[in-house]
């Protein structure tokens, strides 16, 4: 069972994601971000304070930086809304958005080696199935970011998949146009980021067809869809101190937790600690707080 963390009462269909909740309002949907934190494909019994709140402004910042179209219609409640919500439990953590129909591919994209693509290429010297030189380092940069899709999963982890079988899906030319896109979109934000101190190691993207075009959907490199480094500790051979949820993972691999049974409570320790970073983030890229 997912934890409410956020109590509210709106009379509009609703669908729950691990962190998100989707309300349809019709012609629209309001999306709103909860504080609820996954890793390793559960829902964590505790959340994090804020961090719906931060997900949702530092997404704002990118769909408003990127240049690129995107679902997002506003972030002020409609004033229907605002009367349903007297707490204020809305407030900063929601968006009203188009109705658009989701891709069914995750958009991938790895600038550096880390995670599921280290382990990869350790075993195969190639990441979803794209040969690597030899002698790479774990977290070393990549000569070019590489876009390696992903089935979308309702529940469960996403499964890597190769651009051929995205290709047979979709076709070549959405998905050359995927590629092309989110390649943009990811080399566009890691060069803002990087600026301000931030190394975007990968990220993931989901888009979706309104009027027939593609547009940027969901969120957009936040902690919760991308590895953020600080750039002036980036060393590769090295895991990297980061300021995403891979310290919650971390947290979570020393303890007794086998994975496949309910998670623990958090310590208050580690809440805090997960939500300094995820500010920080915040602070360090859009130069602003909650």
């Amino acid at each position: 069972m997912r934890p409410a963390l956020l109590q509210t009462n709106l009379p509009f269909p609703k669908r729950q994601g691990k962190v998100r909740d989707v309300y349809d309002l019709g012609d629209r949907l309001l999306i709103v971000s909860t504080d609820r934190i996954s890793a390793f494909d559960w829902v964590m019994p505790n959340g994090i304070p804020d961090k719906g709140r931060i997900l949702n402004q530092l997404s704002l910042f990118w769909f408003r930086t990127l240049g690129v179209e995107h679902h997002v219609l506003d972030d002020i409640l409609p004033p229907e809304i605002q009367a349903l919500d007297p707490q204020g439990e809305l407030q900063g953590r929601s968006i009203v958005t188009r109705k658009a129909q989701v891709v069914p591919f995750e958009c991938v994209i790895r600038g550096y080696i880390e995670g599921s693509g280290w382990r990869d290429y350790q075993k195969t010297q190639s990441i979803c199935g794209i040969h690597l030189p030899p002698g790479l380092k774990q977290c070393d940069a990549l000569d070019s970011p590489l876009f390696t899709p992903a089935t979308k999963a309702e529940t469960g982890h996403d499964e890597n998949v190769s651009f051929e079988r995205m290709v047979a899906d979709l076709g070549s030319k959405i998905a050359d146009e995927l590629k092309e896109r989110s390649l943009d979109v990811y080399n566009k934000g890691a060069s803002i980021a990087k600026q301000r101190g931030i190394v975007v190691a990968d990220t993931k993207l989901e888009w979706g067809w309104f009027d027939g075009r593609l547009i940027l959907i969901d969120e957009v490199l936040t902690p919760d869809s991308s590895r953020f480094w600080p750039a002036s500790q980036w060393l590769p051979g090295r895991p990297q101190p980061s300021f995403d949820k891979q310290y919650l993972r971390e947290f979570l691999d020393q303890t007794a937790w086998d994975k496949n049974s309910p998670p623990p409570v958090l310590p208050d320790n580690i809440v805090q600690q997960t939500r300094q970073r995820y500010l920080a983030a915040l602070e360090q890229i859009t130069g602003q707080g909650l």
